[in-house]
């Protein structure tokens, strides 16, 4: 059997990968891939990561060297992983859509939650404390929402929201006209939306897109929903504008500095990204630690795409789902 090397591994991870391999002795390793851990690749045929791993080129020529010959990500996004550095050396593949519905649902939980302020009553009533002064929301049917990004995730959040009866806008580079929105320049969606939802992949062009420039341009009181990749919104852009009443709030599944923090327990650590503990601290930001994925039926096809990707691989197919560095 090919021998697979699984980092960040947690105990959901583990029990759809266990449930569904029949042909890889697996390695199951809690910490991240990046070029200190992959020194540890040696005599792996295959590495498997997920979001928060650092896969950069000193981490690729290790596991080269080591013998390592696929790098499959469990993940759509790949930002992560320096592309350019395994061109000719490993190929990259992922799972571009293991449940846009999983996601979108998790964006339309974040914004509800965050416009009735439900996380601030649920600790209200558990201390039994029934009062409802300073939970007002508003009413989402008839407002805007403008949704940047319209592939397989942002197109289900479309339909969401005109379900809720909400007027859409969207921006994209490249428009789908079978949606149901308005598309527009980013400038007049985020001058004229009550609520900005976040659906396009990290590049270059898409890095703090939303930032001190957007800012200035966005519609006052507007509620922002980020469930893609943290370094879409400049954190401390973002920090200013709440903290000077330009936003009505904020609730994020993602933060550009992540990787040190999300998906560990950190109750007892003193956390020293400011930026994160401030953001934390105020009342009308709601931040959950890039979940958006973790359905059951989403772990499932994670698991059972990643492996498949692996099994076109070794059995020398085409790879259906490889990524590589765009062309220069």
């Amino acid at each position: 059997m090919k021998k697979l090397a699984f980092f960040e591994t947690k105990p959901y991870d583990r029990a759809y990968f266990d449930k569904l391999n029949k042909n890889y002795e697996i390695t199951y390793f809690e910490e991240k891939l990046n070029h200190h851990t992959a020194k540890i690749t040696e005599g792996f045929d295959a590495v498997c990561a997920f979001v928060n791993s650092n896969v950069n080129e000193m981490a690729i020529n290790r596991m080269y060297e080591r013998g390592v010959k696929i790098l499959a990500l469990r993940s759509a996004g790949f930002s992560n992983v320096d592309l350019n550095a395994a061109l000719g050396k490993i190929p990259v593949v992922r799972v571009p859509a293991y449940s846009p519905h999983a996601v979108a649902e998790h964006a339309l939980a974040l914004l509800m939650a965050l416009n009735r302020k439900i996380y601030r009553a649920y600790i209200r009533t558990r201390d039994f404390n029934f009062n409802i002064a300073g939970l007002t929301g508003v009413d989402l049917y008839g407002k805007t929402v403008g949704v940047i990004g319209t592939g397989k995730i942002g197109r289900i959040f479309i339909n969401i929201c005109n379900g809720l009866g909400m007027k859409v806008l969207a921006y994209d580079p490249y428009p789908d006209n079978s949606i149901d929105a308005e598309y527009t320049d980013l400038d007049y969606l985020l001058s004229n939306s009550d609520v900005i939802s976040l659906h396009c992949p990290l590049t270059s062009d898409t890095y703090h897109i939303i930032g001190t420039d957007a800012f200035a341009k966005i519609k006052k009181g507007a509620i922002i929903i980020n469930t893609s990749r943290g370094a879409l919104i400049d954190s401390e852009a973002l920090l200013y504008a709440l903290n000077h009443g330009n936003i009505r709030g904020a609730a994020l599944d993602v933060y550009e500095e992540e990787a040190d923090f999300f998906y560990e327990d950190m109750s007892d650590k003193i956390i020293t990204d400011d930026t994160l503990a401030l953001l934390v601290s105020r009342p009308n930001v709601l931040i959950t630690s890039h979940q958006g994925f973790l359905t059951e039926e989403a772990l499932e096809n994670i698991a059972d795409v990643t492996l498949k990707n692996l099994d076109e691989f070794f059995e020398g197919k085409p790879l259906t789902n490889e990524v590589k560095a765009a062309k220069k």
